[in-house]
């Protein structure tokens, strides 16, 4: 079973949406192998999007992904990380597929609803970010 991450963004969050997009994801096929309600730091913040850091967005996603409750969520199945990419959509929403989460949540590529590990990014750093191996279900 490969492992990926969801972090469900604070917009999100706030409109009480994280049961369904876990419901979606479980639909999907994903196991729920973690799961954590928190509020990050901004150097919490800045050390999880560190790989952003010298881009024009970095500042406001981190103030974006601070400013309030998140769900930081390890899923697991066959081909995690892909899949889950393919059902979050493009990190536009505009440009998302329609019935992906970002076309379903998200309200602009700043608040795109979700946050999902790109396999071209370490995606088990992402997961031990938030989660030690004695946290996680096998």
């Amino acid at each position: 079973m490969e492992r990926t991450l969801l972090v469900i963004k604070p917009n999100v969050v706030a409109l009480n949406k994280t049961g369904e997009i876990l419901a979606r994801c479980e639909k999907e096929g994903f196991v729920i192998l973690g799961l954590k309600h928190l509020i990050l730091s901004p150097q919490e913040a800045k050390l999880f999007y560190k790989i952003h850091e010298d881009k024009g967005f970095y500042r406001e996603l981190v103030n974006y992904i601070t400013s309030g409750h998140i769900i930081a969520c390890c899923l697991g199945r066959q081909n995690a990380i892909r899949y889950l990419r393919e059902i979050v959509g493009d990190t536009d929403p505009a440009k998302a597929a329609p019935g992906t989460l970002r076309a379903m949540y998200g309200t602009d590529i700043e608040h795109n609803g979700v946050h999902a590990s790109n396999p071209d990014e370490d995606p088990e750093r992402e997961v031990h970010f938030f989660f030690s191996t004695h946290e996680l279900l096998s």
